[in-house]
């Protein structure tokens, strides 16, 4: 006999990291517990359940979103970008090669929220101040107190990113 709560699931869609997915989802169930119980996607964290730790960061449209407080059905047809989403094949996108680089991470648990916060930063205003990355990541906890490397992190990511937008506007003139 099937357990009440299979009984009970309803079927939704959602585009995660461009990819549509099917899901069968117990109702009521949150776009974390959806991508990491249901899609396997760990990479997003599970921290304090309230949205205010950060660790559970995801990108809807392209903005930072925390995922333990919103419904996973709400999402339906809403482009879901997670950490394991954010590469590009083997190359790593600009935000967590500057991560590696500056040693943004201790522990690494707040590594995925942190990043897909910055990248959500970074689409917003390419070029931030050093004040404003920290306004912007200020409600993303980070418990090994790497904040001064983040910041330089994201700083080299918004310089590289910009110095391949001029690399790419030279190469076609």
């Amino acid at each position: 006999m099937a357990s009440a709560s299979a009984m009970c699931a309803m079927e939704i869609e959602l585009n995660i990291n461009g990819q549509n997915r099917r899901l069968d989802v117990a109702p009521g169930v949150t776009l974390l517990e959806a991508l990491r119980d249901y899609a396997g996607l760990t990479g997003t964290k599970y921290g304090c359940g309230e949205g205010q730790c950060g660790a559970c960061t995801v990108l809807i449209d392209g903005r930072a979103a925390r995922s333990c407080i919103l419904s996973a059905a709400s999402r339906a047809g809403r482009k879901i970008v997670t950490i394991e989403g954010l590469a590009a094949g083997q190359a790593l996108h600009p935000v967590q090669q500057a991560f590696l680089d500056h040693a943004a991470f201790q522990c690494g648990f707040c590594t995925p929220g942190m990043i897909l916060g910055a990248v959500a930063l970074l689409n917003q205003d390419p070029n931030p101040t050093a004040s404003r990355i920290r306004e912007e990541l200020q409600g993303h906890i980070c418990r090994c107190g790497a904040y001064p490397r983040i910041v330089d992190a994201v700083r080299a990511a918004a310089s590289e990113k910009a110095a391949a937008s001029e690399r790419k506007v030279s190469r076609r003139g």
